[in-house]
């Protein structure tokens, strides 16, 4: 019996299973989705699809430039032990690197790209089957210069990943050891400051509202009179730029010194015109809520009854 690549997908969302598996699994069963479910499940290919609905929230964040390409990206497992697994620190290399020259501009896009014999997607359900764990691609970001600079990277300790574009007015900038070290430290700020926007202008009126609320409350439950609280948040909000925004923000480093200020002063020591274009910052599990387990909570379950 013949089969589509209708079938093919049907039986894939069934069983998580890999698309070659599947197409294999049809071919050994002539078409029939349902022999095909019964044929993966006794090899064992169907058991991704049970791993797909855990929590993935630790992992790897993997960082690369070539040339004046750079990519970024996330991709969780479920244990920090996974996350030191050759198998799956070897993966987030491999999807790395394949992102400088990946054609996709978001995820769903990355995993049905050929990757080794199949597709990315395929890639991650055998690395799951092989390790047990769910593995998930979760974002990333990339940065393609325009013009002269430079596209600085930056991981700390596999749990924050940086890219950052600088950009010139003249090639024979770039090669400055002055200008090297500032792109590294524009790295180094990023990562450890977690700037939201790059200035001033940028902070949209969506993020001031929320931001306004925060300080309101917080006001409220220190017991600020209520007449003064509008004037102390119309304070905070006019400072916000100093905390959120990259230009304005003190320099780690030298907390003397602004962003820009420093910028300014490498333009002095290599003679040109230098401007940050854009930065990405990802940071390990943000945003997903883990499971906490709670060994007393379960015996307790378990006794009962």
């Amino acid at each position: 019996m013949a089969f589509t690549a209708k079938d093919v997908k049907e039986l894939r969302d069934k069983t998580g299973a890999g698309m070659m598996d599947c197409k294999k699994a049809l071919t050994e069963n002539n078409g029939s989705i349902e022999a095909s479910v019964d044929f993966l499940r006794q090899k064992g290919l169907a058991a991704a699809a049970k791993k797909a609905t855990r929590i993935a929230a630790e992992g790897l964040i993997g960082a690369v430039v070539e040339g004046n390409v750079g990519a970024i990206v996330e991709i969780n497992c479920e244990t920090d032990f996974v996350a030191k697994n050759d198998d799956f620190k070897g993966f987030v290399t491999n999807i790395t690197n394949h992102l400088v020259s990946s054609s996709a501009s978001n995820v769903e896009g990355l995993r049905t790209e050929s990757f080794g014999s199949g597709t990315v997607q395929d890639t991650v359900q055998e690395l799951t089957l092989k390790i047990g764990e769910k593995i998930d691609i979760r974002r990333f970001a990339k940065r393609t210069l325009s013009g002269e600079g430079q596209v600085g990277s930056y991981i700390h300790g596999g749990r924050i990943g940086v890219l950052v574009e600088v950009t010139t007015d003249s090639a024979e900038l770039t090669k400055k050891p002055e200008f090297t070290d500032l792109v590294n430290d524009l790295c180094l700020h990023v990562a450890a400051a977690e700037p939201k926007f790059m200035s001033a202008d940028d902070i949209d009126e969506d993020y001031k509202a929320r931001e306004a609320k925060v300080y309101e409350a917080q006001l409220i439950d220190q017991g600020k009179p209520e007449k003064m609280i509008p004037n102390i948040i119309k304070g905070k909000l006019a400072k916000l730029a100093s905390e959120v925004c990259l230009l304005d923000q003190k320099f780690v480093k030298n907390p003397d010194l602004s962003i820009s200020k420093l910028i300014k002063e490498v333009e002095g020591k290599v003679g040109g015109k230098i401007s940050i274009a854009g930065f990405d910052r990802v940071k390990l599990g943000e945003g997903i809520e883990k499971k906490v387990d709670n060994l007393a909570e379960e015996v307790a379950k378990l006794t009962q009854s």
